[in-house]
């Protein structure tokens, strides 16, 4: 599985084109020519990117807990899966982002693809900004999240 680090700011050319950081491309050199999907993020107006593994990876977890013959679970399902493409680079090592997902997230030029673990994260550079500023309530979340002792194996 990929492990994305560091966030970088790139511009989108006028045809939706946007040039994948070299820094990322080192992260993933095997997975490239797999490609990637591209959805909208379920809580932020941001776009997330998984390479195909991981985006598979994903997909036996949700479908390990839906059953599309649930009214809700089959909702769920639509709402997840709409606002998808599958994306990939071209020789120029630019990708195109659907016009719909660029509107969704209201990239208009600038955009910073922010590694995540085994995704990345698309964000219009000016909204990105409000959301990775230092929180104050940062330490208290990690303390509720990650609180406790930690065994020298979870390190």
């Amino acid at each position: 599985m990929a492990n994305f680090i560091g966030d970088y700011t790139v511009r989108l050319d006028p045809k939706g084109r946007l040039s994948f950081p070299a820094a990322f491309k080192k992260q993933i050199r095997e997975a490239l020519q797999d490609g990637f999907v591209l959805k909208r993020d379920v809580f932020e107006p941001c776009l997330i990117m998984y390479p195909m593994e991981e985006w598979e990876r994903q997909n036996k977890i949700i479908r390990a807990r839906t059953n599309p013959y649930n009214k809700e679970h089959a909702r769920f399902l639509r709402m997840f899966f709409s606002g998808t493409a599958e994306v990939s680079l071209d020789a120029n090592n630019r990708m195109l982002i659907p016009k719909r997902l660029l509107d969704y997230a209201g990239i208009e030029a600038e955009v910073v693809m922010a590694g995540q673990s085994g995704k990345i994260e698309i964000w219009d550079s000016g909204k990105y900004g409000g959301v990775s500023e230092v929180d104050e309530d940062f330490a208290a979340m990690a303390e509720k999240i990650l609180g406790g002792t930690f065994d020298e194996a979870d390190t």
